[in-house]
């Protein structure tokens, strides 16, 4: 999206046609939302429809039930999107800010690593939930992990907590602000 803007010179063209840079930048961040809505309710028609073919369960609340699941897919696809779209503005090219992004994951297993060499992997797995794609990913955790544990002969119980947190929605929501934040300062200083 941020790409295409630098390559095909419309971005200027949208400052020249009287496009303030708070209001290109909330535009991409609308789109994101926008994107990121259709998602969460493509996956929610198509779970619910799964669900109602193959279960014999028809009461409401079951039905409905740990659907704040949703709402964690919806923030983190909106943070993932706002992390490209800095990620975007920084390099101004869609391949490198993809490269950018991969550095990125190979710098937080590095900063972990270099945590736990100097403290112990429970004070580095407490850090590490505050990294940007760490923290987007611990909002739906281990999804797999559940749901081969809920196959799981003798009907066993696995101490594990699968549910959503507020703190890891908050903690998403500061990099999401921040991430937008940090995009409209690049364009505001940067000349085009």
């Amino acid at each position: 999206m941020i790409g295409n803007e630098y390559s095909n010179k419309t971005i200027k063209q949208n400052l020249i046609d009287g496009l303030s840079k708070k209001e290109f930048i909330l535009s991409k961040f609308y789109t994101i939302v926008f994107f990121s809505a259709i998602a969460t309710i493509l996956i929610f028609i198509i779970c619910l429809c799964i669900g109602l073919y193959y279960s014999s369960i028809n009461e409401l609340s079951l039905i409905f039930r740990e659907t704040e699941f949703l709402l964690a897919y919806f923030v983190k696809l909106v943070g993932f999107f706002s992390l490209c779209l800095f990620l975007g503005m920084l390099v101004k090219r869609s391949a490198f800010a993809l490269a950018f992004l991969f550095v990125l994951y190979i710098l937080e297993w590095i900063i972990f690593g270099l945590i736990t060499w100097q403290a112990n992997v429970d004070i580095a797995e407490k850090i590490q939930n505050f990294f940007p794609l760490k923290s987007m990913y611990k909002l739906i955790d281990q999804p797999f992990q559940r749901i081969a544990i809920s196959k799981a002969p003798n009907g066993q119980d696995f101490m594990y907590d699968f549910a959503v947190h507020w703190y890891e929605i908050a903690i998403v929501l500061g990099w999401t602000a921040l991430f937008i934040f940090l995009s409209y300062r690049l364009l505001k200083k940067r000349d085009l």
